[in-house]
């Protein structure tokens, strides 16, 4: 099985880093505490929905980058059983939105880089962010790739634009092929079932 994975929210277990990094972006700006609930819901859409929603300037983004990286770096783990699912498939390559260094660094503190054949960046390759289909064509192309896995309806509306069987991960309320809370045998099973 050969295998395209979003990494926050899918592969580690960041939101809690990604939140803290806005709530303390959204009090620099506004000077209050924003709504934690609301705040995650806004969130897993996109982070650029979230700033537009609570009126946030675009150029706070590059100090939201620099906390949710530190934050990301001391706090966030692994989900557990996903080392079961990257073990078992041919390929991995990751399409997320964090930068390449810090998903390296990720993956390389709790020792998951070794299962990865490629990252791709769209800040760093020059892709349009998900969901726009760049990244996931040239990564598909290039792998031939069976499923793409990720939290967020951002993360699959590309994979099926280029022909991916799509796993939603802790997301029942997204469209997907196969609908998972969490990585166990079963879902590596699942996984390496044919197409018919």
């Amino acid at each position: 099985m050969r295998l395209l994975w979003d990494l926050d929210g899918t592969i580690f277990n960041t939101y809690p880093a990604i939140l803290e990094s806005f709530c303390t972006v959204h009090e620099e700006y506004h000077g209050k505490q924003a709504d934690e609930v609301e705040a995650l819901r806004w969130l897993k859409r996109t982070s650029k929905e979230a700033f537009a929603h609570f009126g946030i300037p675009e150029q706070y983004r590059d100090r939201f980058k620099e906390l949710d990286h530190a934050c990301s770096e001391t706090g966030s783990e692994p989900f557990a059983g996903v080392e079961k699912v990257l073990s078992a498939a041919e390929i991995n390559v990751i399409v997320t939105h964090r930068t390449r260094e810090s998903t390296k660094e990720l993956l390389e503190k709790w020792g998951l880089a070794q299962y990865f054949d490629e990252i791709v960046s769209p800040d760093d390759d020059g892709f349009p962010r998900k969901p726009e289909v760049d990244a996931y064509r040239y990564i598909h192309n290039k792998y031939q790739l069976d499923w793409a896995i990720g939290d967020r309806s951002l993360d699959l509306i590309p994979a099926k634009q280029v022909g991916l069987r799509t796993c939603a991960f802790q997301n029942p309320d997204i469209e997907a092929d196969l609908k998972v809370e969490e990585y166990t045998d079963e879902v590596v099973d699942l996984l390496r079932r044919p197409l018919i």
